[in-house]
């Protein structure tokens, strides 16, 4: 990956912005595409749409989330300790003793998710499973009066852990799911170019994580006639996982393209046809329901939509050290733009034998 695309990709997931807070995810989004499209919206929900070739016979919708897990403060105690909820699906266990950054109207402020020494507990308190509850952001101030000088209740929370690159053309950061998505969908607005058929809308859609609920939004305004969500999917290529029970994908093999229900079978077969022609990488997996991601309420807008879902393989998901290779990235965008620049305004999308 060139090093400018590289810097847009580490301001992108070290910006901050939990569900109901992406703006400042969006402002970012927003400034990578104004030079490319001839419109950029925002619409009542806060998500954030740029077009190219507005003109197109043929609407095409490509989503990708602005929105992080991350937590909101619920409640500051006498001594100043902030308790919290979560927003978004934690595992408890990666949030013990994590730095965080609350984000408060006079900026973030740094804290540290606190929790009793192993020294402190006896034997069966050392055994338990933690909990949410019984676990606070820690600020530094001395009692409630100086916290509450700083954080208001609804105040967000985001993991505080940079971009850093590691062995093997891999990276880690604490929001690749799904700023990833962000990153396709911008790189695929600037570089798809305007002599095509099709309409190309990018949509930076909000507060997925807690209900899919922008893309929704977004997708009944636009009424595309093709819509492809971009997420991320787990890697498999670690110790610990059945790839008989959660399939066989590799970071560096790839983008995944799914199949099942919530998968139009002709937008499938497309994305591969365009992945062999040029040349571009790629591995499968099977979903057999309506998806986690923004490819299902795509799919249900209106009269129907027909769908795609590409993924980026990701280790870690849900954990401020979520692990890819950026090579997938690159790998991503092309075939997005492939899939555009394919699609003519006499494409019929109904499934067919």
């Amino acid at each position: 990956m060139e090093n400018e695309r590289k810097d847009y990709l580490k301001r992108l997931v070290e910006t901050h912005g939990t569900p109901g807070y992406e703006e400042r995810v969006q402002a970012v989004f927003r400034e990578r595409v104004a030079s490319a499209c001839e419109q950029v919206s925002t619409d009542v929900m806060g998500s954030v749409t740029g077009v190219v070739n507005a003109d197109g016979a043929v609407r095409i919708m490509l989503d990708g989330h602005s929105d992080e897990i991350g937590f909101l403060v619920n409640y500051i105690d006498d001594g100043g300790y902030l308790w919290f909820k979560t927003s978004g699906g934690w595992d408890t266990e990666v949030v013990v003793s994590q730095r965080v950054l609350v984000h408060t109207a006079e900026g973030p402020i740094p804290g540290v998710i606190g929790k009793r020494a192993i020294h402190l507990m006896n034997a069966d308190d050392r055994k338990k499973k933690s909990e949410i509850e019984n676990l606070w952001v820690d600020i530094g101030a001395h009692d409630k009066e100086e916290a509450q000088k700083h954080v208001k209740v609804g105040d967000p929370i985001t993991m505080d852990a940079p971009f850093r690159e590691v062995l093997g053309g891999r990276a880690v950061a604490k929001s690749f799911d799904n700023r990833i998505g962000l990153f396709a969908v911008s790189e695929t607005l600037r570089n798809v170019g305007k002599d095509l058929e099709a309409a190309v809308y990018g949509v930076s859609a909000v507060q997925e994580e807690i209900g899919l609920r922008g893309a929704r939004t977004a997708a009944y305004t636009i009424e595309p006639h093709v819509g492809i969500a971009i997420d991320v999917t787990h890697a498999t290529d670690y110790p610990d996982i059945s790839k008989k029970k959660h399939g066989d994908v590799t970071l560096g093999g790839g983008p995944v393209i799914a199949r099942g229900p919530n998968i139009n079978s002709k937008v499938y077969r497309r994305l591969i046809e365009v992945a062999e022609a040029e040349g571009i990488p790629y591995q499968l997996e099977a979903e057999g329901h309506g998806t986690p991601t923004d490819a299902n309420p795509i799919q249900l807008t209106r009269g129907g939509v027909a769908t795609g879902l590409v993924s980026l393989p990701l280790r870690y998901m849900h954990n401020p050290c979520e692990m890819l290779h950026l090579d997938d990235l690159d790998h991503l965008v092309t075939l997005l733009v492939a899939f555009c620049r394919s699609v003519k305004a006499s494409d019929d999308w109904t499934p067919s034998l």
